[in-house]
């Protein structure tokens, strides 16, 4: 139970739908929580991909501000659902997947999550280290081990104790760190010896490739990867706002950062400072990089709460009855094992634009068959308490749901080109290794799931409205 006479209570639930009064976050809160997310050095990576493939810095720019209108719609789409329902993403899949099928996203969701911590505390680490090597302090591999370890306590911390914290966390530390990073790019930019328009892929072939490329990396695929998130923090939003409010505050959340993040990594990566994070920033700001490295690992720090705290969120929905910190902790080992694999990566932009071709795969094809399912097929009604009740008037296994799955993802992974060999599909490198792996598997997905199901309908889950 939390207590309004706390400050910052303890968030003792769990993956139960959210009581009205305990359901006192605003939409305004919800876009700090997703602006901190995203306003991260991460993004400065994939924007500076734009230019490693062979985009110009414009092109760069128009593919990521264009890309993100879509994917990020879509994200403050399942937003407003989670808000209606008070209840959080994987559960929600349930009413598609059924009661017992809906292990499987849930499964992959828990795995991704703790992998993303890893992928995300590489780039706290990378900082952290050259702020303590602007100060004169070098240790080798063992600095790297202890930096990591005091991070990975820190992010733990937070996750432990909840959704509370995090709000408060994300609501009191964003609006600084815009500033810090307002005035860095403008700084950043005024130094810059900008080539807007120079770029190395100069056919219409090579251009074409390269922005499909781009776009599944942080176009249309950026606002998709965080999908599985969404719903899993607006069921915490006050029953009285509206889904418009929600919507915009989430989408504009994760859009603005973004877009921003990016364009910045494009035009440094562009004036040839290259594409790490911290090189990134010492090669812009000279001496001042210190203070502004302390204030941008941020960024990264606000994403890995979020991910700690869907993964045992993800571990509940599929029946794990362990407590929640217990997940977290187990979260933080596994993501500590994927934080050793990209420390000794040779490259960071190729190691994480292969990362995340690979998730793309399965969230391109999920994702379309629960909007499908919610929007399309049962237009917008759940049964609430149909999603817990076992058994469940949604079903155990739903074999239509399951079976699109698969198909989407073999879909997704035909057109999919990645960095190594497992992940460049056979439509893909016909197409002069072109990848449009999220489009083909949410059209087949869902496509394939609205054909087979939209005949059936569970009609007595949707008698009742309660909750909706």
């Amino acid at each position: 139970m939390t207590t309004s006479s706390e400050a910052v209570p303890f968030d003792s639930h769990g993956v139960a739908p959210i009581p009205p009064e305990h359901r006192d976050s605003t939409p305004r809160e919800q876009f700090w929580i997703w602006a901190g997310a995203n306003l991260a050095p991460i993004n400065w990576v994939l924007g500076a991909l734009g230019i490693t493939l062979g985009l110009s810095v414009l092109e760069t720019i128009l593919v990521v501000a264009l890309g993100n209108l879509v994917g990020c719609a879509v994200f403050g789409l399942l937003n407003v659902i989670g808000h209606r329902t008070a209840v959080n993403q994987m559960v929600l899949g349930r009413a598609a997947f059924g009661r017992r099928g809906a292990v499987v996203p849930g499964v992959v969701q828990g795995l991704l999550t703790m992998a993303w911590v890893g992928v995300n505390t590489w780039v706290v680490l990378d900082l952290a280290l050259a702020v303590l090597g602007k100060l004169g302090i070098h240790g080798g591999l063992w600095l790297e081990y202890l930096v990591a370890a005091v991070i990975m306590i820190v992010q733990l911390g937070l996750a432990l104790y909840g959704f509370y914290a995090i709000r408060t966390f994300e609501k009191y530390t964003v609006p600084l760190t815009v500033v810090v990073m307002a005035v860095m790019t403008v700084l950043a930019l005024s130094q810059a010896d900008l080539r807007m328009t120079a770029a190395t892929a100069i056919t219409p072939a090579e251009k074409l490739t390269a922005i499909t490329q781009l776009t599944t990396a942080i176009g249309v695929g950026w606002g998709i990867s965080w999908l599985p998130y969404s719903a899993d923090y607006s069921r915490f939003v006050r029953p009285q706002a509206s889904s418009r409010s929600v919507f915009w505050s989430t989408a504009l959340g994760m859009y603005i950062p973004t877009v921003w993040l990016a364009a910045l990594g494009a035009c440094l990566a562009g004036a040839g400072t290259g594409s790490d994070p911290s090189a990134l920033v010492i090669n812009a700001f000279g001496v001042m990089a210190v203070p502004v490295l302390l204030l941008i690992m941020h960024g990264p720090i606000a994403t890995n709460i979020l991910n700690l705290y869907s993964c045992s969120l993800a571990a509940l929905s599929i029946g794990i009855t362990v407590a929640r910190w217990k997940l977290t902790l187990l979260a933080g080992l596994v993501a500590s094992a994927v934080l050793v694999a990209f420390v000794r990566a040779d490259s960071f932009g190729h190691a994480f634009d292969s990362w995340m071709v690979s998730i793309l795969v399965w969230i391109s094809p999920w994702s379309a068959i629960v909007v499908v399912d919610y929007l399309v097929l049962r237009r917008g009604r759940l049964n609430i308490q149909a999603l817990y009740a076992d058994p469940s008037p949604y079903g155990s296994w739903n074999p239509r749901a399951l079976v699109s799955l698969v198909l989407g993802i073999l879909a997704g992974w035909s057109w999919q080109y990645g960095l190594v060999p497992e992940m460049q599909g056979p439509i893909a490198i016909a197409l002069n290794n072109t990848d449009f792996s999220w489009l083909s598997g949410a059209l087949v997905a869902g496509g394939v799931y609205y054909l087979a199901s939209r005949r059936v309908v569970v009609r007595t889950a949707e008698l009742s409205l309660e909750g909706r």
